[in-house]
C-alpha cells in the first residue's frame, strides 16, 4: 500500500484542449501521458501527420486562403491586374475606346474628377458596389442624376445688345419729341400683357411717340384690376428706356382734351414700314393714338436694331416691382437652401382643358365637367375644332396631365429627392390631381407651402401678382419645364437662353406620346428612347432664324446674344 501511495503522489495531470485530443490516435495519446516531458521526433511527425489528416485544419486553411483572395480583390493589391466591376458582363473588350479603358471605368473617371488615374492606372475602388435591383449600380445612378442637372452648353453667347450709330443719331430726336403720344391698352394674362408691352415699346419708336404707361385691362376670367405700377417696376422701366423711347406717366395738359385716333384692327405680322404708312400721319395730325389688341401683331421680323430693343424692353426695362421680386427672391432661396431645384409650369386649371379641346384624364366625372362646360360655351376653344381629342393629344397640342409629367420626370434621370416648384393655377381635380407627381417626388412645393404667414397676403385675389412670383422662382431654378405652351413658358425660355442658356426641358410631346403608350417597351428602352428624343431640347443655343416666324425674346440668338464667332459691330 505504501509503494502505492508513493506512486500516487508521483501522478502529474496536464490541460490538453479537446480538439488536440479528437485529433489524436489512442497511441500517441497514450505516450503523450505517460511521458508528457519526453517528446520525441518519431512521436513529433505523427502528431504533425495526424494534424493534417484533420478535415477541420484543412477547412480552416481553405477559410484564410479564401479571405486572403477576396481582401486582395476587394483592395486592389495588385495594380498591374485591372478589376472589372461587372464580372458577369461579356463582350466587355468591344466597349473600350481608344484609351483603353471600359465606359464603365470612364464613368468612375468622370465622377472623381479624374483622381481615379493615377500614374496611368485606373483605381476601381468606388466600383465593388453590388449592384442595385434593377441592374443599375448606385454608381451609374449617381452618374444620372448629376447628369440631370447638367447645363447645356452656351457655346459662349453673351447678351449683346450694340445698336448702330444710325440708331444712336436718330434717338435724341424721339426722346426729345413732345408732339406724338402712344396710348396702348394691354389684355389677357401677366405673361400675355408683358409680351404687348414690348411691341407696344416697338411701335413707339417706330412711330417716334413718347409711350403713355401702357394700361392694363382687367382681366376678364381673374378679375384682377392690377395697374403696371403694381406688377413692374415703373421708374427702372423709364430709366432704362430713356434713350430709346420717352415714356410718361399720363398725357400731357396740352395733349389732355385731345380725342385720340382709335385703332383696334392691327393685323398680323404688321411690319414696321406697314405701321409707319398706318399710322403716322394720323397721329401727327391727332397727336394721339389708341391702339388696343396688339397681342402677336407686330412682325417677328424685324431690322436688327429693333430686335436688340425687344430684348432690352424684356430681359432689361421690364423688371417686378419691389415687393413681387422680393418675395419672389425669397422663395427661390428657401428652394435653393437645400441644393439644386427644377421648376415645372403646370397648365391643368380647369380652363385650360376647355380652352384647348383636351381632357383632364383623372375619370369619367371629370371629363364629363370639361365637355359639359366646352359644349356651354364654345367660343372658349381655340384650339382645332375640326379634330377629336385623340387626334389634338398625338399631335402634341394638349398639356400633359402629372402622370405623364410624372412618367417624363423619371425616363429624362431626374432624381426621387429632387426639390420641385410648380407654379401655375389650381388644377382641376385639386391634390388628387397631382398624385402621380407628389407620389414620385415628395418634394413638391408651391408658393402656398414655401411662404411664411403672411407673406402672401399683399398679393391675394391678384392672380397677375401670383403669376410674377411664380415668374420669378421659376427663371431662378436650374432646371425648368413646362407641361405645355404658353407665355409664360416662351417668356422663361427666352429670359434664360439670355442669362446663358440655362436648362430648359421642351417635352417633345408629338413624338413622345406614342411611346407612353407601348406598353411592350422595357423601362430601360422606355428611358432611351426619351432621352434620345429630347438631348437637342435642353436650352442649348439655337438661332431665331433657323426657323420662320420665332421671336426674338424667346430665341435671343444671334441679334441679342453674339459670342467671337459672331461678334456685332457697333458702328
Amino acid at each position: 500500500m505504501a509503494k502505492s501511495k508513493n506512486n500516487a503522489k508521483k501522478l502529474s495531470y496536464i490541460s490538453v484542449p479537446s480538439q488536440i485530443i479528437n485529433s489524436l490516435s489512442s497511441s500517441s495519446l497514450q505516450s503523450l501521458l505517460l511521458s508528457p516531458k519526453k517528446s520525441s521526433r518519431n512521436n513529433r511527425f505523427l502528431y504533425l501527420f495526424s494534424t493534417y489528416r484533420s478535415p477541420r485544419f484543412w477547412f480552416f486553411f481553405l477559410f484564410l486562403f479564401g479571405l486572403f483572395g477576396m481582401l486582395k480583390l476587394g483592395f486592389n493589391l495588385d495594380p498591374l491586374v485591372p478589376f472589372s466591376p461587372y464580372p458577369c458582363v461579356t463582350g466587355q473588350s468591344q466597349d473600350l475606346s481608344s484609351t483603353g479603358y471600359s465606359k464603365s471605368e470612364k464613368m468612375a473617371m468622370a465622377i472623381n474628377g479624374g483622381d481615379s488615374q493615377k500614374n496611368g492606372v485606373l483605381t476601381t475602388n468606388s466600383f465593388s458596389e453590388t449592384l442595385t435591383g434593377n441592374g443599375i449600380s448606385e454608381m451609374e445612378e449617381n452618374v444620372e442624376q448629376n447628369e440631370f442637372w447638367k447645363q447645356p452648353d452656351g457655346l459662349g453667347y453673351k447678351p449683346c445688345l450694340a445698336f448702330t450709330r444710325e440708331y444712336r443719331r436718330v434717338s435724341e430726336g424721339i426722346v426729345n419729341d413732345r408732339r406724338k403720344y402712344l396710348i396702348v391698352v394691354v389684355s389677357g394674362g401677366m405673361n400675355q400683357q408683358r409680351n404687348q408691352i414690348v411691341d407696344a415699346v416697338v411701335i413707339a419708336r417706330i412711330l417716334g411717340a413718347a409711350l403713355v404707361v401702357p394700361v392694363l385691362q382687367v382681366n376678364v376670367i381673374w378679375g384682377d384690376e392690377s395697374e403696371f405700377s403694381d406688377i413692374f417696376d415703373l421708374d427702372h422701366f423709364k430709366k432704362v428706356l430713356a434713350n430709346d423711347v420717352r415714356i410718361v406717366s399720363s398725357l400731357p395738359s396740352t395733349h389732355i382734351m385731345t380725342r385720340p385716333v382709335e385703332e383696334s384692327r392691327t393685323p398680323l405680322h404688321a411690319s414696321p414700314t406697314w405701321i409707319r404708312s398706318r399710322y403716322l400721319k394720323k397721329i401727327k395730325r391727332e397727336g394721339v393714338l389708341l391702339l388696343r389688341g396688339l397681342d402677336s401683331r407686330l412682325s417677328k421680323e424685324l431690322p436688327s436694331d429693333l430686335q436688340k430693343l425687344r430684348c432690352k424692353v424684356a430681359f432689361h426695362a421690364l423688371r417686378f416691382a419691389p415687393p413681387i421680386l422680393e418675395l419672389g427672391n425669397k422663395l427661390a432661396e428657401r428652394m435653393r437652401s437645400k441644393g439644386p431645384y427644377l421648376a415645372l409650369h403646370l397648365r391643368m386649371e380647369k380652363d385650360v382643358w376647355v380652352r384647348t379641346g383636351c381632357l383632364p384624364g383623372l375619370s369619367h366625372e371629370y371629363d364629363e365637367i370639361i365637355n359639359n362646360e366646352r359644349k356651354q360655351r364654345p367660343e372658349l376653344l381655340t384650339a382645332r375644332s375640326n379634330m377629336t381629342y385623340h387626334e389634338r393629344k398625338l399631335a402634341g397640342l394638349c398639356p400633359l396631365n402629372a402622370l405623364e409629367m410624372s412618367r417624363l420626370l423619371k425616363a429624362l434621370g431626374a432624381p426621387r429627392n429632387a426639390r420641385i416648384y410648380w407654379a401655375g393655377g389650381q388644377p382641376l381635380g385639386g391634390k388628387e390631381a397631382l398624385l402621380p407627381l407628389t407620389s414620385e417626388f415628395p418634394n413638391f412645393y408651391n408658393k402656398e407651402d414655401l411662404a411664411l404667414p403672411g407673406e402672401l397676403e399683399p398679393f391675394a385675389n391678384r392672380a397677375s401678382l401670383m403669376a410674377a412670383i411664380d415668374y420669378i422662382v421659376s427663371e431662378n431654378s436650374d432646371v425648368f419645364m413646362p407641361s405645355h405652351g404658353g407665355n409664360m413658358g416662351h417668356a422663361i425660355q427666352g429670359h434664360r437662353a439670355y442669362a446663358g442658356h440655362k436648362k430648359y426641358i421642351t417635352p417633345n410631346k408629338r413624338q413622345m406620346l406614342p411611346h407612353f403608350l407601348n406598353s411592350s417597351l422595357s423601362a430601360a428602352e422606355f428611358n432611351r428612347i426619351i432621352k434620345y428624343l429630347h438631348h437637342e431640347s435642353l436650352g442649348q443655343p439655337e438661332p431665331r432664324t433657323s426657323k420662320a416666324g420665332r421671336d426674338v425674346t424667346k430665341y435671343p440668338v444671334h441679334e441679342c446674344m453674339c459670342n467671337d464667332s459672331h461678334a456685332h459691330s457697333r458702328s
